[in-house]
């Protein structure tokens, strides 16, 4: 059985430790680096199947890298693992090319089902000069981070906040995502009126989905919403 090489970027040496052999556990072929000098070195000469990395490195910062990487034509999924968990450090992890963004401290196992879903055959990484992804849900295709839902010929448009909710959604296919993780992550909390655009924001993807009668966003009493298709 072939293994999922995973190239793990993380200068916290006891946390890389414990991460590492976690992975390992579960049939991930885990290479660490501490800097991001190691991670462009190895790059070059080996394989993987997945980037997990962290933000603030003792030679740079992953952004930077990442942005990087992306324009030398590496479409490998990318999960940001980091303690830097401001709106605006999540929104910049997405716009220089990263594929989910998962906050410290964590669990395991939230981290391995994000990895495993990056890793499903739905997901397609497209080369492009935008680096673009794309979903094939069905009958529909989904472009990120451009935001283009394409069903039956047709464009659908959506706005930055839609498609970063989309792709949330779709990385945890088939998982249950809480209600307060989406606040969190796109509106920085929880209260009512947060709540309230929250549910604006999946009323109208639920509209654009509704061509196609598999695809739904399923509301999971007492947590929150699943994506199915």
């Amino acid at each position: 059985m072939s293994l999922n090489k995973v190239l793990f970027v993380e200068d916290e040496l006891f946390l890389a430790e414990i991460v590492k052999e976690t992975l390992e556990t579960k049939l991930f072929e885990v290479t660490h680096v501490s800097t991001l000098k190691m991670a462009s070195a190895i790059l070059s000469e080996q394989d993987f199947d997945i980037i997990v990395l962290d933000v603030m490195l003792p030679d740079g910062n992953g952004f930077d890298w990442l942005k990087n990487i992306r324009s030398d034509g590496v479409t490998l999924p990318v999960i940001f693992l980091t303690s830097r968990s401001q709106t605006e450090d999540i929104v910049r992890g997405f716009e220089e090319g990263g594929n989910d963004y998962l906050k410290k401290p964590f669990s395991m196992a939230e981290l391995e089902v994000r990895m495993k879903a990056l890793l499903r055959k739905e997901y397609i990484p497209v080369q492009s000069k935008n680096d673009q992804y794309q979903w094939k849900i069905r009958s529909y295709t989904f472009a990120y981070p451009s935001g283009e839902l394409i069903v039956d010929n047709k464009v659908i448009q959506l706005t930055s906040r839609e498609a970063d909710i989309l792709q949330l959604l779709l990385l945890n296919t088939n998982q249950s995502l809480s209600r307060n993780e989406l606040l969190e992550r796109f509106w920085g909390n929880t209260d009512y009126f947060s709540g309230r655009s929250l549910d604006v924001f999946i009323s109208k993807l639920r509209r654009y989905l509704k061509t196609d009668e598999q695809v739904k966003i399923i509301n999971v009493r007492g947590i929150g919403y699943k994506m199915v298709y």
